[in-house]
């Protein structure tokens, strides 16, 4: 880190990643900080400068004091324990201390009373939310949304025509010749637990998994205009069924309300739709695949005179970016669910998808709002 690096985020002011502090002499108050930064994006302490961005400067003392606090804290005080980094700056000749906190790998962390901090812009909060706590679980692939138990749907409740074809088509045995009960069978493929279907089983194989699961629905509308603040629609549909049925619905909607263009095809063709049915295709899978099952929203997607929104519920995992993405980097956040869509959705799970619907269509702008906790796929209407 420069100098200027430095001057230039003192005079810009605390945020979610910058912090300033006179100097710190109280362990919890100081796991605290750590916690929330290693439980978010990781971000940097700056001692020895005042909240407005004042440098206050440092005794040798003073520095030696807290590099053994920090170091004590670190470990003892903060679980699992983190490993931050400092380094002393002089400007304009008083010293300051740059502490460096990592983003962490084995979220949650908490402080030594078991509270799990997070970064709430430029302070901290305390996790609470059963869903924000199973976020954090999940960013260190402790646990995953797509494999949680759904109360209330069973394994009577499988369309076992549909599963009989599938379970054919993948394995190339008929699933009447299998020697073991359907609740074990449900448990070996990873489906359910103890008779009761999870997320991944549920929403695949089970008849209405809108029943038990509403939110993981697709909510589909078009609108006259540009924008989404408007009392008037053109059409809305609230998408349901297993993911298959979603699938299909979802495109054919987004197919009705695009133009189709007759280019050099003959009078009585259809025309071809404006977007390539593959860039649809694509996106919508990703959406479905790669949502996070933790949030109880709905994918949104909308049709405007533009554009086209998919909105998903989550962003990027981990740490893909947008860039990661369109280079073809992938992370799997439904690692179970992935490995069935391959064989119902045109999903192939290597990372290319997004690439593909780039080299059809390269008008496609996409938004990791990380605030928002969406991820969000732009189609714009030429």
């Amino acid at each position: 880190m420069e100098i200027v690096d430095i001057l230039q985020i003192l005079s810009q002011g605390e945020d979610s990643k910058n912090q300033f502090k006179k100097n710190v002499v109280n362990a919890d108050s100081l796991a605290a900080e750590l916690v929330a930064f290693s439980n978010t994006l990781g971000g940097k302490f700056f001692i020895g400068v005042d909240d407005d961005g004042e440098i206050i400067g440092l005794e040798q003392k003073d520095i030696q004091n807290f590099n053994q606090l920090l170091s004590n804290t670190a470990s003892q005080n903060v679980r699992p324990a983190i490993n931050p980094l400092t380094e002393i700056f002089t400007i304009d000749g008083k010293r300051i201390l740059v502490v460096d906190v990592p983003k962490g790998n084995n979220k949650p962390y908490q402080d030594k009373n078991g509270v799990i901090w997070v970064k709430n812009g430029s302070d901290k909060r305390r996790a609470t939310s059963r869903e924000e706590i199973q976020r954090l679980f999940q960013e260190s692939g402790m646990i995953h949304g797509d494999v949680s138990p759904v109360n209330g749907i069973t394994v009577a409740d499988l369309d076992m025509a549909y599963f009989k074809a599938f379970f054919e088509k993948r394995y190339g045995k008929s699933l009447e010749d299998q020697e073991i009960p359907l609740g074990q069978l449900i448990t070996n493929l990873n489906l359910g637990r103890d008779g009761i279907l999870n997320v991944t089983g549920a929403l695949l194989f089970s008849n209405f998994p809108e029943m038990y699961l509403p939110a993981y629905i697709v909510k589909a509308a078009v609108f006259p205009g540009t924008n989404i603040a408007t009392e008037e629609y053109i059409d809305s549909r609230d998408i349901s069924g297993k993911m298959s049925d979603v699938f299909q619905k979802t495109i054919n909607f987004m197919l009705e309300n695009v133009k189709h263009v007759q280019g050099e095809q003959g009078v009585n063709s259809v025309g071809k739709p404006e977007i390539p049915r593959v860039v649809l295709e694509e996106l919508v899978a990703n959406a479905l695949v790669h949502r996070d099952y933790f949030i109880s929203a709905p994918v949104r997607v909308f049709v405007f005179s533009d554009r086209i929104e998919i909105i998903s519920p989550g962003h990027l995992p981990n740490n893909l970016t947008v860039e990661n993405i369109k280079a073809g980097n992938s992370n799997t956040r439904n690692p179970v669910l992935a490995s069935f869509a391959y064989q119902i959705l045109p999903y192939r799970g290597f990372g290319s998808g997004i690439i593909r619907a780039l080299a059809q269509y390269p008008d496609i702008e996409f938004i990791d709002d990380r605030e928002g906790n969406i991820f969000k796929c732009v189609i714009l209407r030429r």
